[in-house]
């Protein structure tokens, strides 16, 4: 009795001439993230309260609506204070049309906005504990979406993301960010590497004369 096996083998011919859709990034994001990074994936930011972390995510998001559109569902601070604090620094009002601020927006619920035909590309969550995914719902939610960047916000333990599931989503994201006194410091597969600082005068404060570790 014979079975059908799926074919799983690439073609070198057909992925050397496949088209990716990137994004062409410059300035600091360039040097930090690296070449030509996919609009599809996952991305990892994660580190101890208070350093920046939210603050640095949302001054990517900002950055990234230059290419999409971009969600940001925060399930932990929503419409509070420091979000408007935050939104009023980095300007976000410039960007308001492709910046969806969302007030705790369940999975459930954020899945449905983002199998829309127009949805846009790039989503951040915050946090990853507050989603509660186990590995397996991780890891369908997205093959789900294989055409979305999707960037998590995730607690740390120490140097590390907090949770099992959270450090296995950190080893499977294409780029991973760890913020620590107000500075992404990045490990991505399109290259970069080069620390992003999130605001020179508090990391000036943290690490001394220039912001740096030195």
């Amino acid at each position: 009795m014979s079975t059908h096996v799926k074919n799983k083998a690439i073609s070198i011919t057909k992925l050397i001439e496949t088209k990716f859709d990137v994004m062409e990034l410059d300035g600091e994001w360039l040097d930090g993230i690296g070449d030509k990074p996919e609009m599809s994936g996952v991305w990892f930011i994660w580190g101890a309260s208070a350093n920046g972390k939210s603050y640095g995510a949302m001054k990517l998001a900002k950055y990234l609506t230059r290419f999409s559109p971009v969600i940001y569902n925060d399930l932990e601070e929503g419409k509070r204070k420091t979000t408007q604090r935050a939104v009023k620094i980095l300007g976000i009002k410039d960007v308001a049309r492709r910046f969806v601020l969302l007030n705790g927006e369940t999975i459930e619920e954020l899945k449905q906005r983002l199998n829309k035909r127009k949805s846009p590309r790039i989503v951040f969550i915050n946090s990853f504990q507050y989603v509660g995914f186990t590995k397996k719902q991780y890891i369908a939610f997205k093959e789900e979406f294989p055409n979305h960047l999707i960037i998590f916000i995730s607690h740390a333990e120490g140097k590390h993301p907090e949770g099992k599931v959270a450090k296995f989503a950190r080893y499977d994201a294409d780029v991973k960010i760890f913020c620590e006194g107000y500075k992404f410091f990045i490990s991505s597969r399109y290259g970069g590497g080069k620390p992003v600082i999130i605001s020179y005068e508090r990391a000036q404060k943290y690490w001394g004369e220039g912001g740096h570790d030195e």
